[in-house]
């Protein structure tokens, strides 16, 4: 997402002519070494697995900067599975001049720390990161409980290595995110009911896990946390019309959710958030976390339309095609190097999925294209009451006071 270039001039014009800041999130591999069962690339699912070359790597970092891409994210799979490419490309991505260079973890890389050569192997892994430009780096954790957290991502050992390690992040000046995948275990096994028989029951069950979880990361050293909304494939919310390419989703009950569950989780998250805010950096927005309770709830005017395939971009590591998002697979828009982002229609549509890195941007700077277009009927509007204002503009003062969510500060 696009934080620190809001206020200054050139994002300002490129807002007043009715776009955002350009996003690429790029699929570099789809193979993964975790058994996450909230993840369809999990290492025990059975596909043909892909990963870009890198001379076609190159050719997109070229393109993305060429076109102006302010962000590029490299996703996979698991990224560090292929740790010498990846840190070149984030090279090669800072060579292009990139701003915002983001990158994320299972953390498999530190399941080993009662090993002798832990701290040594570390410190040369984070030696490494510390050269490129990369600004913000997520690490996956699921739950507050250790044990099912490890064993959920098939990764023993792992939450005490990530505590060993973050004090040699923050040595070299990186202070990477702990990155909430919004499932039924991350208050711990058996907290979250498997069915919504009590709404007030569901939405104490979730706060006390987002408190908890929050917690969590503070005790393990984490500075910063973000979570990831459930991409629930239950037929309840499930948009037929969607072709999924990026497999980060799946059927397992652990992370499917009616649309009455996400009402009630939404508002535990909402009504969380605030109350740590001050302890560490939450990047989740409250204004999206709102539109999308007024969106479960039926208003489906409400929340802001997704900017996939008008300023942000998702490229599959399957065939290298640019499609409108990870989960508009029916809509391939080509090579990257070959698309004319200018023609494409721009008036944003789609508001199908809960994937938060095109959802929040779209919802917080799209409202402020919104307002910056239309100043009068942004200030009137009936489809935005006072509570998502005043949640937005608080948004805006506190991303500011968290500057930007700048991983290298």
């Amino acid at each position: 997402m696009i934080k620190s270039s809001i206020f200054n001039l050139k994002t300002l014009s490129t807002i007043f002519q009715g776009r955002i800041p350009g996003q690429l999130i790029i699929q570099y591999t789809d193979y993964c070494n975790a058994t996450c069962p909230q993840c369809g690339m999990n290492k025990n699912e059975h596909f043909q697995r892909n990963t870009l070359s890198n001379i076609e790597m190159y050719r997109i970092i070229d393109a993305a900067a060429k076109k102006k891409f302010q962000s590029i994210s490299f996703t996979g799979g698991e990224p560090f599975i292929y740790k010498k490419q990846l840190i070149s490309l984030m090279k090669y991505a800072s060579y292009n001049k990139i701003p915002y260079i983001r990158t994320g973890t299972n953390g498999f890389m530190f399941m080993d720390h009662e090993n002798p050569d832990f701290l040594d192997k570390t410190k040369a892994f984070v030696e490494e990161l510390a050269e490129t430009n990369v600004r913000n780096l997520w690490i996956s954790i699921d739950s507050i409980d250790e044990k099912t957290h490890e064993s959920m991502r098939g990764l023993p050992g792992v939450i005490k290595g990530i505590e060993k390690a973050l004090p040699i992040f923050h040595e070299y000046g990186l202070y990477p995110a702990a990155n909430l995948g919004i499932n039924r275990n991350t208050g711990g096994p058996g907290k979250i009911p498997m069915t919504l028989s009590d709404e007030s029951l569901f939405f104490d069950a979730f706060k006390e896990s987002f408190s908890n979880f929050y917690e969590f990361v503070i005790s393990l050293g984490f500075t910063m946390v973000n979570a990831c909304y459930p991409m629930s494939m239950d037929e309840d919310t499930l948009d037929t019309n969607m072709s999924a390419v990026y497999g980060a989703h799946a059927t397992d009950k652990i992370i499917s959710f009616t649309k009455k569950e996400k009402v009630q989780l939404f508002k535990a998250l909402l009504s969380t958030i605030p109350d740590y805010r001050d302890k560490i950096k939450i990047f989740t927005p409250l204004s999206s976390v709102y539109a999308l309770i007024k969106q479960y709830e039926g208003d489906d005017s409400f929340a802001m339309p997704c900017r996939g395939g008008i300023d942000f971009f998702f490229i599959d590591a399957k065939d290298g095609n640019t499609y409108p998002c990870g989960y508009r697979g029916n809509e391939s828009l080509g090579k990257i190097y070959d698309l004319d982002i200018e023609s494409l229609p721009n008036k944003p549509f789609c508001k199908a999925c809960d994937w938060e890195c095109f959802r929040d941007p779209s919802e917080m700077i799209g409202y402020l294209v919104d307002s910056m277009k239309h100043p009068l009927a942004s200030l009137t509007s009936k489809n935005k009451d006072k509570t998502y204002k005043k949640l937005w503009l608080d948004d805006l003062k506190y991303y500011k006071k968290c500057n930007y969510f700048d991983g290298r500060q």
